[in-house]
């Protein structure tokens, strides 16, 4: 806002504002309007500017304030000392952050919020990213939904996750990157069942056999089930009395429920004697209508 721009009340304002008393242990609030190579400063609207130094700022390993922080950004942080012996006041992100972050993170686990992290470290048993300034740590078992045997590949690399869980008192935080890969799996099913209808009749490969039916690998990312009942016009007892694991089958889609394909290989047994059926008996041209009906059948054979 440029001087002609104050009202009265706005000069009135920032000179009550410039005269506040500053404790340490305060928390304040500024806008960034420099960043250099050791330090973040802070227009606090205040008589001083605020100076919050590198490893004040954030926790994160290898972190640089220049390659992060932007002029313009709003920063909460706490009074370290009123006067750094420069005339400015020091301030921390980071103890300020080991009350407010807690408060965002709580936030960010009930609103289910997808969060973009970098993998800073691998540990036993899993990653470490940070989110708020806060050391997350990722479980192997929540990094993919299949298993991870070599943890390195993800050093480095930027993934998506959401909170999982938070134990304050511990200054424990839990991050989870499967629960944002599941609901984006589910969300590409739906999108390829939404392509298929019922009646559609493809090639399959068995991929799990179990007492009351069989799963069948239909491409594309896509499995229905076989009931027992739809394996074969004879009545077997369990599907793996006729299949076995890694056979190829021609499946008919009989039925789309709750995201569930409903298949058949019975049906599509019944198909082929019905189409003969319907070449072999044709309807007479309407020149022959005027034939008796027993020379019309005499040539069938029942």
């Amino acid at each position: 806002m440029s001087t002609e721009d104050l009202s009265m009340d706005d000069f009135q304002q920032e000179i009550e504002d410039s005269f506040k008393t500053v404790e340490e242990g305060d928390v304040l609030t500024g806008t960034v309007i420099a960043v250099d190579e050791n330090d973040v400063t802070l227009d606090l609207k205040y008589y001083t500017e605020g100076i919050i130094h590198n490893a004040d700022y954030s926790r994160e390993p290898g972190f640089i304030a220049k390659n992060e922080v932007n002029v313009g950004d709003e920063v909460t942080a706490t009074v370290i000392k009123k006067d750094d012996g420069q005339g400015h006041i020091l301030l921390s992100r980071v103890l300020a952050n080991d009350v407010l972050a807690w408060d965002k993170l709580e936030q960010l686990k009930e609103d289910k919020t997808v969060l973009d992290v970098v993998v800073k470290g691998v540990v036993k048993a899993g990653v470490i990213a940070y989110v708020e300034g806060v050391r997350g740590f990722i479980p192997a078992s929540k990094l993919s939904l299949n298993y991870v045997e070599n943890l390195e590949e993800y050093l480095n690399k930027p993934i998506q996750v959401q909170v999982h869980d938070i134990e304050r008192d511990k200054k424990r935080l839990i991050l989870s990157a499967r629960e944002v890969l599941r609901a984006a799996r589910d969300e590409e099913r739906k999108k390829k069942i939404s392509n298929v209808q019922v009646g559609f009749v493809t090639e399959g490969t068995v991929e799990t056999i179990k007492p009351y039916g069989a799963f069948v690998n239909m491409g594309d990312g896509l499995s229905g089930m076989v009931h027992v009942s739809q394996i074969s016009e004879k009545r077997i007892k369990s599907p793996d009395a006729v299949l076995s694991v890694g056979d190829k089958v021609k499946v008919k889609v009989t039925a789309i429920k709750d995201g569930k394909i409903s298949l058949s290989m019975k049906a599509l047994a019944e198909t082929p004697a019905q189409a003969v059926e319907e070449e072999t008996y044709e309807l007479p041209k309407s020149e022959a209508l005027t034939t008796s009906l027993g020379s019309l059948f005499k040539n069938i054979k029942l």
